[in-house]
């Protein structure tokens, strides 16, 4: 890349960038890419999971997962909630799951033998949609963009810039492939804040908020001790789960009034 056209780009990102707060009050640094864009870098990257991960055909168990997600995303904020977000499940042993821009869910079938029920399933994908709400795939792309691994991204996004439309340049981004750049591991706060914003996410939607710990309890003994290969990136696991016993008594109540209040899943 010409060194006049890297100034240009690092200019333009850095014009971009700009400082937030997560949900939890953390500041972070996001911007380089529109909202248009991410939306639909996460429709390309759950487009090749789908084209590449075998379609679960249960239709109970697709019931289930869309009941839970429907049911956390009913708690959201009009402009998130008012997202079109889809379901799939996946034939896959693997414990796993992920929610991406745009409002995709995946869930592979593993997931159920630790998800013993509706208020564990909600642990996992309030965690996941947690990630979303607290955008940390934008987060993540705004600090790769500004890495030497990320110049080549950065010489897509000057090329857009001067001339190219918002789809132009997700088709750059297309062209390093979606579901490296935007199903990779989160950092360690990032997984810490999205297991804070899921545990109130399902409390305020009606699941026990107490189950986000059997959950991750369940998922350590799936692991022999050890946390599933997901998980690697993932805070340490003895760590995550007293965070979540301290944090669950104080949400019991939002749980408690949430049920009052007529939010009370029954999914499965």
């Amino acid at each position: 890349m010409k060194p006049w056209l890297l100034a240009a780009a690092i200019a333009a990102l850095l014009v971009a960038c700009a400082t937030t707060t997560s949900p939890t009050g953390r500041t972070q640094v996001v911007g380089g890419i529109s909202q248009q864009q991410l939306d639909q870098l996460g429709a390309q990257a759950f487009a090749e999971t789908k084209a590449k991960e075998p379609a679960n055909r249960d239709a109970k168990q697709n019931a289930y997962v869309t009941c839970v997600v429907n049911a956390l995303v009913r708690q959201l904020p009009p402009q998130q909630r008012a997202v079109a977000w889809e379901t799939a499940v996946f034939v896959d042993k693997e414990p796993n799951a992920f929610a991406l821009p745009g409002g995709k869910v995946g869930v592979n079938t593993g997931i159920f033998t630790v998800a013993k029920n509706q208020d564990q399933l909600a642990a996992v994908l309030g965690h996941e949609i947690g990630h979303v709400i607290s955008r940390h795939h934008e987060e993540r792309i705004t600090r790769q963009m500004g890495t030497q691994t990320g110049l080549s991204i950065l010489g897509a996004l000057a090329g857009a810039r001067y001339g190219q439309t918002g789809v132009d340049a997700v088709s750059q981004f297309g062209s390093l492939g979606a579901q490296g750049l935007i199903l990779l591991p989160n950092s360690r706060t990032q997984e810490s804040e999205a297991d804070v914003v899921g545990q109130r996410l399902m409390a305020q939607a009606g699941f026990d908020p107490r189950q986000a710990v059997n959950l991750w309890e369940n998922m350590m003994a799936a692991g022999g001790g050890r946390p599933p290969q997901w998980l690697s990136t993932h805070p340490d696991p003895t760590n995550r789960i007293r965070e979540l016993q301290r944090d669950a008594p104080a949400l019991v109540p939002t749980y408690e009034a949430a049920r009052k209040a007529g939010n009370t899943p029954r999914c499965g």
